[in-house]
C-alpha cells in the first residue's frame, strides 16, 4: 500500500517525505487513517455541517481582510457578531498583508514553494501581517477552545524562512464563537529548541513513510466516526 510516484518508463518511486501539522495529528490519532484519507487518499473525509461553516467563515474573512475588502455575509454577522471587530484589529494600519497565505521550508530549514519537489514541512496561514522586523500571524477558529503551541510555532517558523528580515512572530488562535485569542511570540533564536521537543514526532511520521508501515489504532471512535471502512476496527467494515 505504498504511496508511489511511476516514472516515464514505469519505474516506481516513493514520494518524499512531507508532512503538515494537521497530518502529524492525524498520524498520532491513528496511522491507518492518516495513511487512507491524507496519503493515499482512499478514502474522503466526509464534509459534515461544521467543516462547511468552517470554510465558509475562513472564505469570508479572506475577502473582507483581502484588498478588496468584501463586508462580510449578513449570515456570518449574525452568528459570530464579533468577526469583524477581530478583522479590523488584525488588518491594523501598517506593513503587508497576505492571507490565505501557504507557507513551506525544505529540511534544510529554507523558504520553498509549496509543490518543489524538496518541499518537507507545509502550513498555512489563515491571515499574516509583516511590519518591518515583525510579524503577525493568525488561524481564524471556529470550533471550541483547544490550545497546541505547536501549530502556532511551525507558522513562525515557516514565516522566519519565508521573511529573513524577521526577528519575532506572534502567532495567534482567534476563537470567533468565543471573542477571544491565544497568542505566543516566538523570536528566531527559539526554533532550534522548538525543532528538538518536536523531532521525535517527526522521525516517528518519517519512519512509517520509510517502511510504509501505517497499522491502525483503534479507540472508542472508530465505529461512529472513522470514514475508512476497510479498517476492521471501523464497525462498518468492508472485510
Amino acid at each position: 500500500m505504498a504511496v508511489v510516484t511511476s516514472t516515464r518508463t514505469g519505474a516506481i518511486r516513493q514520494k518524499p517525505f512531507a508532512w503538515s501539522f494537521s497530518r502529524m495529528k492525524n498520524f498520532e490519532v491513528c496511522p491507518k487513517r492518516h495513511y487512507e484519507i491524507d496519503l493515499a487518499k482512499n478514502v474522503k473525509e466526509p464534509e459534515g455541517e461544521q467543516l462547511r461553516w468552517g470554510n465558509f467563515v475562513h472564505k469570508a474573512l479572506a475577502d473582507r481582510c483581502g484588498p478588496n475588502r468584501v463586508p462580510l455575509p449578513k449570515d456570518l454577522v449574525s452568528a459570530m457578531p464579533f468577526a469583524e471587530a477581530w478583522a479590523m484589529k488584525v488588518l491594523g494600519s501598517t506593513g503587508d498583508v497576505y492571507v490565505e497565505e501557504g507557507l513551506a521550508m525544505s529540511k534544510e530549514f529554507t523558504s520553498v514553494g509549496n509543490f518543489d519537489a524538496n518541499v518537507w514541512l507545509r502550513v498555512k496561514c489563515d491571515f499574516m501581517r509583516v511590519v518591518g522586523d515583525v510579524a503577525l500571524a493568525v488561524d481564524w477558529k471556529t470550533g471550541k477552545i483547544l490550545e497546541d503551541s505547536v501549530q502556532l510555532a511551525l507558522t513562525a517558523a515557516c514565516i522566519f524562512a519565508k521573511f529573513p528580515q524577521v526577528k519575532a512572530v506572534r502567532s495567534t488562535y482567534v476563537w470567533l464563537k468565543d471573542d477571544c485569542e491565544s497568542s505566543e511570540t516566538f523570536y528566531r533564536d527559539d526554533m532550534p529548541a522548538m525543532w528538538r521537543s518536536i523531532w521525535h514526532r517527526i522521525e516517528a511520521m518519517e519512519t512509517a513513510h520509510k517502511h510504509t508501515n501505517y497499522p491502525p489504532t483503534p479507540s472508542g471512535m472508530c465505529k461512529s466516526w472513522c470514514a475508512v471502512k476497510s479498517c476492521p476496527h471501523n464497525g462498518k467494515s468492508t472485510h
